[in-house]
């Protein structure tokens, strides 16, 4: 029967809400008021964990190869990257995470390759890289010694 019991029309009536009042709090002689903070005086927290957030939803891992490791001798390192980010996203990931000023990046594109077990052909899924230049006299420690 709980079904036709939507059809019946509740005898309750609803009162409206009281609007809400400052309160009075005695303190000795004095009298404070307090008033009820709305959330539109705090600063938006979600603007903050976006942007601490960045980094890692970009960058994937250092991509550290003999090629790599010889391009640091002329201040570029190389990180694999998630999805297709700017450069300028790029650049701001490497900033925020390693604290160094980034010149400039260069994206590439590393495609997928076939790859068979006996008769069956597979693919091994692509990445994309980014090589990240750093100001003179910057450096990033890639492995740890």
């Amino acid at each position: 029967m709980a079904l036709l019991d939507i059809f019946k029309k509740s005898s309750k009536k609803q009162t409206p809400k009281a609007p809400k009042r400052a309160t009075q709090k005695v303190v000795g002689e004095k009298v404070e008021e307090k008033k009820e903070e709305s959330k539109t005086d705090e600063a938006p927290k979600a603007v903050v964990l976006k942007e601490s957030r960045v980094a890692w939803r970009i960058l994937r891992e250092p991509h550290v190869t003999e090629k790599s490791a010889n391009l640091t001798s002329f201040n570029k390192y190389v990180f694999k990257v998630i999805g297709n980010p700017s450069k300028p996203e790029v650049k701001k990931a490497i900033e925020e995470t390693h604290g160094v000023h980034v010149e400039k990046v260069a994206k590439i594109s590393v495609p997928g390759k076939k790859r068979r077990r006996g008769r069956h052909v597979g693919w091994k899924s692509g990445y994309k890289k980014a090589i990240v230049t750093l100001r003179k006299g910057e450096s990033i420690e890639v492995l740890p010694h």
